[in-house]
């Protein structure tokens, strides 16, 4: 009896894993429109830096060498207490192009990063406003033009691919699969019409959308989602769309050690809380499903090998081969693929210790 209701248990889950990949691959199929006439639209993009002097350096020169003809750069410098004001003062005096927004701390907004970024649109001249990170960069000089060229009458907001530089190491195969994962997710949801998040790292919308949702004011009290907070109260499937052109993705450094990355994640999985019910029953069912997938399929192994796991756990691997191989071809992310099942597995570990050790005490946000 026992035996009988985990099988019928493992058919379940394995089918709705099968149905979450054929959702999946809806972004695979993905095309841009294609404008009648290249148009150049002026571009403020905004850079929200805490103490990041050494990343500036290093990576706002790919910004400022864009092949873009309108465009102008705002820098705010959210409290920093290193030499950030330093180097954007020196790259002002360079690019005229360069705005620099200085924000203090205030009782109120106190590490805040949604209240500088508030600044910094506020100050922005252009109705067209794309994102990035302090320590990103594109990946070619392209980036703005590809980025925009995704803005059309009815296309206010464009969610944006932000990779990590490849390294060799095991954290960074593990990092990486967890951003091209998260990637499938949220373009695959924006696809059938339901966006509900997108990466700061690599993010546009018209302003005029900032201030229709009054920006970040109903989650402003949560120092994180600045970027999948605002998406859920922002976006809408006539409103959204995203751009896959290999010239508009960004690239960052990658945690170098499970305990960076561990925090970054805590952070990042505490603002899942605060999604729509229905994202988060979504989410929250894809990974539970996965898991119950993997310890039936080992206990069911163990005391009833039959022809009917086999089927299912290979139609499993097949179809997400599948999905995941065209996806690392789409967004870039090479040899992802033949670490498939030890990636996912460990991610799996990976995701359910953050959630145990977020049940026991609150993550620090914003630097």
């Amino acid at each position: 009896m026992i035996v009988t209701v985990l099988l019928y248990s493992f058919v379940v889950f394995t089918g709705i894993q099968i149905l979450y990949y054929l959702v999946f691959s809806s972004f695979l199929f993905h095309t841009k429109k294609k404008n009648r006439k290249s148009t150049v639209l002026p571009i403020s993009i905004i850079i929200c830096a805490k103490n990041e002097a050494e990343n500036l350096e290093k990576f706002l020169p790919t910004i400022l060498d864009q092949k873009y003809t309108d465009f102008e750069v705002i820098l705010i410098n959210d409290a920093s207490s290193d030499k950030t004001a330093e180097v954007m003062k020196y790259f002002a005096k360079k690019y005229s192009k360069i705005k620099i927004i200085t924000v203090k701390n205030i009782e109120a907004f106190w590490g805040n990063k949604k209240y500088a970024l508030t600044l910094g649109i506020k100050a922005a001249k252009n109705e067209h406003l794309l994102f990035t990170d302090a320590d990103c960069s594109p990946v070619s000089k392209n980036w703005i033009y590809e980025m925009s060229q995704n803005f059309h009458k009815e296309k206010t907001i464009v969610l944006g691919y932000g990779k990590y530089k490849i390294e060799k190491s095991f954290i960074n195969l593990l990092v990486r699969f967890e951003t091209l994962l998260t990637a499938i997710q949220y373009f695959s949801f924006s696809k059938i019409g339901s966006p509900y998040m997108a990466v700061g790292r690599n993010l546009a919308y018209q302003k005029s959308e900032f201030f229709k949702v009054k920006g970040f004011i109903n989650h402003i009290h949560i120092k994180s989602g600045d970027d999948d907070l605002f998406i859920q109260d922002a976006a809408n499937k006539k409103n959204t769309t995203i751009s896959l052109s290999k010239n508009s993705f960004t690239e960052s450094i990658a945690p170098k050690s499970f305990t960076e990355w561990f925090h970054q994640k805590r952070r990042h999985i505490s603002t899942a809380n605060h999604y729509k019910l229905k994202y988060k029953f979504f989410l929250g069912m894809f990974y539970i499903s996965k898991l119950l997938f993997y310890l039936l399929a080992i206990l069911l192994c163990m005391f009833y090998p039959s022809k009917i796991i086999l089927s299912l756990t290979v139609l499993y691997y097949t179809l997400q081969f599948i999905v995941i191989g065209f996806s690392t071809k789409k967004l870039n992310e090479p040899r992802l693929i033949y670490f498939l099942p030890f990636l996912e597995i460990a991610l799996l570990i990976f995701h359910f210790s953050i959630f145990i050790t977020n049940l026991s005490s609150k993550p620090n946000h914003w630097k």
